[in-house]
């Protein structure tokens, strides 16, 4: 039977009094029948009333009955007064997190008094209690006083974001919400509530355009409400990179790259330039050399004009990890040339993540090089990194590059936190170098003596089997061309001018070997047979 006031003021006369005799459950239950009332609804006033609702919801901790009458006042306010359902969920929130303080308050003070003796280091009961449940006396206090407000505070933000979605009135609220609940989730380290908390902002996104028919549905048209929506997936990027979570911050990366292709704004650089740097992280957590590179050199790109926001030396850094990056990527394929099961998924996966740094085409080490030589990042790195690129790339010099590499390796790379990740994929791109320098310059040599060449200093160092496993890896892949006399401990360079395999690494070359100059005998002859058709018949 619903109440028969009709005046919020009787209404409130009524809660008192039962709250005044110790029915404070009967009085919240008089308020819910009191909103849910359509007389009351008519009324001006009721932002008192739903105050006093909140306020005693919270005191029981009733949060399906909160969420019914929040969404009862929502169906009240939303046309007429939109405002006053922001202030009533700020009271909440705040009353929600000061018992949430209060709490964790009263657990430490609790465990404070648990202490008799401050010189006995544990009680054989806690010992007893430790070794069964695997929790010390602060975590079980914890978990008997602080955990209920918080799964009560965790369930009124979800509520708060199902009774505020896809309403044009409240998006504004809605996104405040969102980053108060993203807030918490990183303030109280919640990991798995902020799983859920990015699926379910993702749904909310997503049903968007599903109920885009219906009244005060978002328009995902309108230049501001997109940058609402973009500014709150960035702070949940930003948050998600802080808590290590990368399969969460891949997922925002995607949901961003959607927001910006749908946007008819502009993005301002800086936050492209932080959705740039947070891809470099998740590519090196991914263990992806080439994108890895490929982000770094779009980092770049939208900062290196930025003077004003960023000074020469984050420039210089940013620099050094777009030289390090693009020389650390291998040159040696991650598949094999022949047949692979995982071709297709490999394809797809690079085609998603060119989409993801907007790119047209997959890179290549070659292309991120061209890039890395046409633009001023080189005139930008440590002077000490900058022989790197001409050893690695440029100059042949077999028998000394692994020599002349090491003190670059050992003072810059492997002595600084920042380069130390790229020390042995650089060391693989080197030894890949040796080898390829001397399979033009030998046609065999003894395995000891490929060993005694490249030495790398330490943590880099790579034992004689290492050094052979990484060989006949690259045989395998088809970047070099040899075989390996275990009985004789030599290495074979083949020779061979109908050999149909390709090195992809292009680097320095003293000369071109049979294989390739037969590879090329059809166009040079079409560049002699064009020459000589200019110089008999030129008007032809």
């Amino acid at each position: 039977m619903r109440a028969p006031f009709q005046r919020p003021e009787n209404v409130l006369k009524r809660t008192d009094e039962l709250i005044k005799v110790g029915q404070s459950v009967a009085a919240l239950d008089f308020l819910y029948d009191a909103l849910t009332s359509k007389r009351l609804a008519n009324a001006a006033s009721t932002e008192l009333v739903i105050l006093k609702f909140v306020e005693l919801t919270i005191e029981q901790r009733r949060g399906k009955q909160l969420k019914e009458g929040l969404t009862q006042y929502r169906n009240i306010v939303q046309h007429k007064n939109p405002e006053s359902m922001a202030k009533v969920v700020s009271v909440m929130l705040e009353v929600i997190t000061k018992n949430v303080v209060a709490a964790q308050q009263s657990a430490e003070r609790a465990t404070i008094g648990l202490i008799d003796d401050l010189e006995e280091t544990e009680s054989p009961e806690d010992m007893i209690l430790s070794s069964v449940s695997g929790e010390q006396t602060q975590d079980r206090t914890d978990r008997a006083l602080v955990t209920p407000w918080l799964k009560f505070l965790w369930e009124a933000y979800r509520s708060l974001l199902d009774i505020l979605r896809n309403n044009v009135r409240f998006e504004g609220l809605y996104q405040k919400v969102s980053n108060q609940a993203i807030d918490f989730c990183k303030t109280y380290e919640r990991k798995t509530e902020f799983r859920r908390l990015c699926e379910l902002l993702r749904n909310h996104l997503q049903a968007i355009g599903k109920y885009s028919h219906q009244q005060n549905a978002i328009n995902m048209s309108n230049a501001d409400t997109m940058q609402l929506f973009l500014d709150t997936h960035f702070h949940q990027l930003d948050t998600a990179t802080e808590m290590e979570l990368w399969q969460e911050s891949y997922r925002s990366i995607e949901d961003i790259h959607n927001l910006i292709q749908q946007s008819k704004r502009p993005v301002k650089p800086q936050a492209m330039a932080n959705y740039f740097e947070k891809l470099t992280r998740i590519m090196y957590v991914a263990k992806n050399p080439l994108f890895l590179a490929a982000a770094w050199h779009r980092y770049y790109n939208f900062i290196f004009r930025q003077t004003k926001v960023f000074t020469e030396a984050q420039l210089q850094e940013v620099a050094n990890n777009v030289l390090l990056s693009t020389l650390a990527v291998p040159i040696i394929k991650a598949s094999s040339q022949i047949l692979s099961s995982t071709g297709g998924k490999e394809k797809n996966r690079n085609q998603r993540f060119s989409n993801l740094l907007f790119l047209s085409t997959v890179p290549t080490r070659i292309s991120l090089i061209s890039d890395l030589v046409s633009g001023d990042i080189l005139g930008r790195v440590d002077p000490a990194l900058r022989p790197l690129y001409d050893l690695v790339e440029e100059q042949f010099h077999p028998l000394s590059i692994c020599r002349e590499i090491s003190p670059i390796l050992g003072a810059k790379i492997a002595g600084s936190e920042a380069n130390g990740k790229y020390g042995q994929l650089l060391c693989n791109v080197i030894l890949t170098r040796l080898v390829q320098q001397l399979s033009q310059v030998y046609t065999s040599v003894q395995l000891d003596f490929i060993v005694g060449l490249a030495q790398f200093p330490a943590p880099y160092t790579m034992s004689a089997a290492a050094i052979e496993r990484f060989i006949m890896h690259g045989a395998r892949r088809g970047e070099f061309q040899l075989r390996i006399d275990h009985q004789a401990r030599s290495v074979e360079f083949d020779t061979d001018a109908f050999d149909g395999a390709q090195s992809g690494g292009h680097g320095a070359q003293l000369q071109a070997s049979p294989a390739d100059l037969m590879r090329s005998q059809l166009s040079s002859v079409a560049v002699c047979l064009a020459n000589a058709q200019r110089v008999a018949c030129p008007a032809f």
